[in-house]
């Protein structure tokens, strides 16, 4: 089976004699769930948590034909600059949508997938938190079927904010939770939202790394970008805690993470992840045995920074 045939993609429907940006030349090739499972995983195993997560696979594959094909539904006079009151409404939309965080940053050419194009320079960035008591079974049906209910949702929402902008004169492209041009971790980091764990999660401090994002991408110039980034110290803390490399079933999260010549960096071997992710319904070790999972942000900033980590993450 090629899943690349059944999952819709943006190439086929960018117009080459517009305007579009392309990935840099050190960008780094972008794997979505069904096709890492099919190219590493077990597809016979888990062809049978289909009928769990029918439902939400179905709307996911819809929500993105709808995105792609309204690519260039676009106002024929867009405005460039957002105002406050457009700004405000459309967070409150993104709210009432389940949207638990949203940020705004430019897209670095390095974070968007080798195989893909954007045609904005400009995101906001969504987060949409998992249900912790769901989450805190993994493994299990029920947490596999949040995971795939979250990237739905947010599917939905994205198209729903790129419908707002367009309704009130802005460009905006919907940028879906499964299969998106760009890492979305990275980007989120970039918004100040989170720091990237050695799981390879964006750790935010609203559910720690129980979340799953997407992006609407414009061109609006006014947006308010953030420059700097308050959860820094964690990168530091996760070198010293190493608890989601040991309890990873498939021992995929690698202790000392890669970096590569350009600066980029991998934190997971997908091979070896997808293999107790497609065999026990999703896995979700890395995230249920998280510290900023089991505890909270600022109980586990503080223990941290004062120095007593060691006899906290122990408790």
């Amino acid at each position: 089976m090629d899943i690349k045939s059944i999952m819709p993609n943006i190439n086929k429907h960018v117009d080459k004699s517009r305007p579009y940006i392309s990935p840099s030349e050190n960008a780094h090739v972008g794997l979505n769930v069904p096709q890492i499972v099919l190219e590493y995983g077990s597809i016979k195993t888990k062809a049978k948590s289909l009928p769990n997560l029918y439902k939400y696979m179905l709307g996911s594959l819809k929500q993105m034909r709808k995105t792609y094909k309204e690519l260039y539904k676009q106002p024929q006079n867009p405005i460039k600059e957002i105002t406050t009151k457009d700004l405000e409404d459309m967070k409150e939309l993104a709210r009432k949508l389940g949207a638990s965080d949203i940020g705004f940053a430019k897209v670095d050419p390095s974070y968007i997938f080798d195989d893909k194009l954007i045609i904005y320079p400009n995101a906001v960035v969504l987060v949409m938190e998992m249900n912790p008591n769901i989450i805190n079974t993994a493994p299990s049906k029920g947490a596999e079927k949040e995971i795939f209910r979250t990237y739905y949702e947010l599917c939905v929402q994205v198209n729903r904010i790129k419908d707002f902008l367009n309704d009130r004169g802005y460009n905006a492209a919907a940028g879906p939770s499964l299969g998106g041009e760009v890492n979305y971790p990275l980007l989120a980091q970039k918004a100040g939202m989170g720091v990237i764990g050695k799981h390879g999660m964006l750790i935010s401090s609203i559910q720690g790394p129980s979340l799953r994002l997407a992006a609407v991408y414009t061109d609006i110039e006014n947006l308010p970008i953030e420059d700097h980034n308050d959860h820094l110290w964690i990168n530091d803390f996760c070198k010293t805690c190493n608890r989601c490399v040991k309890k990873c079933p498939g021992g995929a999260i690698y202790k000392e993470t890669v970096t590569f010549e350009d600066g980029s960096k991998q934190c997971i071997d997908y091979k070896k992840c997808a293999v107790p992710f497609s065999r026990n319904n999703g896995c979700t070790v890395c995230i249920k045995e998280c510290m900023f999972f089991r505890s909270e942000y600022n109980k586990i900033r503080t223990a941290f920074l004062s120095g007593l980590f060691r006899s906290y993450g122990q408790s």
